[in-house]
């Protein structure tokens, strides 16, 4: 079975329990600065937007009242299903159309889309097919389009087990202890550190360093990128957060981009 297939019923079958497996950037408390961005987009009811990845949905409501289309696009059935019904109650849910496909089958949408946004979906083990959806989201961009999206930063893991490890060592553990502590307690024998992968129960993605993206989204026909960090709170979400509450605040990045013309 291709990879893609097997990681589409992954997916699919997280989608029950998408909410408990993933951090939200979307709940209070987060200082999220893609809602600005998109709230920034000028003269939004005459702009197509697509949501590439849009997994179970929880961005949806905040485009289908503000821009003028709507595409929600994943290649987990089980996320679009979520996706729909979240907008079910919804009769702004007419001006959305769902489709499921990889991200990197566009050709239909090719420089027909104003804004397209990737929330936590540009994670794809194998960085050929983020370089080929990349591509692929330029061409479906308007020239001049903008990108928008968030990014599961693993500098932000390496900062974690700093917090932990400096934790452990002021308990009196000797270093040996507190680095089995911190690996533990920050779940490495998820991660692939040297290349950015992570994989839990048969799902496996990929965590980005901010030189990554400034990278592959230059490499793929980008412009003006920015990054800005999507700030969570320390609660019970991260492991040992209240005791981290008086330290700068964990994070992903939220990226910014222009499609070249």
């Amino acid at each position: 079975m291709p990879d893609t297939q097997r990681q589409d019923r992954h997916w699919s079958r997280a989608a029950a329990r998408y909410d408990d497996l993933f951090l939200d950037p979307f709940r209070p408390g987060v200082e999220n600065p893609l809602l600005d961005a998109l709230q920034a987009v000028p003269d939004p009811g005459s702009k197509t937007v697509a949501d590439l990845g849009c997994g179970t949905g929880p961005l949806l409501p905040h485009l289908v009242g503000r821009f003028g289309r709507v595409i929600a696009l994943d290649f987990a059935p089980g996320m679009i299903t979520k996706a729909k019904k979240r907008l079910d109650t919804s009769d702004l849910a007419q001006k959305t159309t769902f489709l499921v496909r990889p991200m990197h089958e566009l050709d239909d949408l090719a420089g027909r889309l104003d804004v397209a946004v990737a929330v936590n979906s540009i994670v794809m083990p194998d960085v050929r097919d983020i370089d080929r959806t990349l591509r692929a989201i330029r061409a479906s961009l308007k020239p001049g389009g903008l990108f928008l999206g968030i990014l599961p930063a693993m500098d932000a893991i390496h900062y974690h087990t700093m917090l932990l490890n400096d934790e452990a060592l002021d308990r009196g553990l000797d270093v040996e202890d507190a680095e089995r502590h911190a690996a533990f307690q920050g779940e490495h024998h998820f991660y692939e550190f040297a290349f950015g992968r992570f994989a839990f129960q048969g799902l496996r993605q990929k965590f980005w360093q901010p030189f990554e993206a400034e990278h592959r989204f230059a490499k793929a026909g980008f412009h003006q990128i920015e990054l800005t960090k999507v700030l969570y709170p320390w609660d019970d979400t991260i492991t040992g957060g209240p005791t981290f509450a008086d330290y700068p605040r964990s994070w992903d990045w939220s990226f910014r981009a222009i499609a070249s013309e």
